[in-house]
């Protein structure tokens, strides 16, 4: 029997409202409510372009003439077009270090949000991908979306603990975290991906990251940890629990100054949302970066 299938279908008929499970801990209990009751427009505004729901950031450079002239009426709803094109293109970015994917293959996104990128790895990989998250209100999203794309056979989302998923010992070929890494303990997550995934299988995170040759944290990471209530790692701390855990970096790419443009635009918009500011200056002073790895599983 394929249990990839099974795990699928046997949950099918309770998607309509997600189990909530009780935190394993009174901080999983915070956030759950934070992610919950989280309410700027932000992620939606975007999402409405296309129907592709991310939370998390952009990368690439500007396409100033899809702008056009800030002083035309039209020009917010391009720019807001344009973020969405540039979050959507970070997803791809970590997609394509997934490796190669086959069709029967189970995927993870770990922190998976309102769905995006769970809908995206499905069109791009044909395969099945499940997500998990501590907000009910984002699982019940994301399982709406993927039934309204009629893809729920093989897209879900379930409320759930990502330092202990749902998941059999080597029954997955890929997982990711895209910028949710920073909710969690380093050590404990790593070790239950490594977990999950099979022998060879490839793990890839997009995080932001303080830079240990600043020093300490800068004000601006402490600025970003206290808006999003998370505890920002150091780069040196994400390689020295993959190195624990049986997952062997493939490939490490500085998104930094990819990731800039972004912030620079959107600090221009009408969904700003107060943190924009501490982004911009972290990653100009050096004290924040914006990393991609990809790790093998030995």
């Amino acid at each position: 029997m394929d249990t990839r299938v099974t795990s699928i279908e046997q949950s099918t008929a309770q998607r309509t409202t997600a189990f909530v499970p009780s935190p394993a801990s009174p901080y999983q209990g915070d956030i759950a409510r934070y992610w919950d009751q989280e309410a700027r427009p932000v992620n939606l505004r975007l999402g409405d372009v296309d129907g592709l729901y991310h939370h998390h950031y952009g990368i690439g450079e500007i396409d100033h003439a899809a702008l056009g002239d800030s002083a035309d009426s039209a020009y917010e709803k391009k720019l807001i077009a344009e973020l969405h094109r540039l979050e959507s293109a970070q997803a791809e970015v970590l997609m394509d270090h997934l490796g190669p994917v086959g069709g029967e293959a189970t995927l993870v996104d770990a922190g998976c949000g309102r769905g995006g990128s769970m809908v995206m790895a499905h069109r791009r990989f044909g395969c099945y991908v499940e997500g998990v998250t501590l907000s009910a209100k984002q699982a019940d999203f994301a399982n709406r979306r993927a039934r309204e794309l009629r893809i729920d056979s093989r897209v879900q989302a379930r409320v759930c603990n990502m330092l202990d998923m749902p998941f059999g010992t080597g029954q997955v070929g890929a997982s990711w975290n895209n910028e949710s890494t920073m909710y969690v303990d380093l050590h404990d997550l790593f070790a239950e991906h490594s977990r999950i995934l099979e022998t060879g299988g490839r793990y890839v995170t997009i995080t932001g990251c303080w830079n240990p040759r600043y020093g300490q944290p800068s004000k601006w990471v402490s600025q970003i940890n206290a808006h999003f209530e998370c505890n920002i790692h150091s780069r040196r701390e994400y390689m020295r629990a993959m190195a624990d855990n049986r997952l062997v970096p493939q490939s490490v790419v500085d998104l930094t100054a990819a990731t800039l443009p972004y912030w620079e635009l959107r600090a221009t918009s009408s969904l700003v949302t107060g943190v924009e500011e501490a982004f911009i200056n972290a990653y100009r002073d050096g004290s924040f970066q914006y990393l991609l790895i990809a790790a093998d599983r030995v």
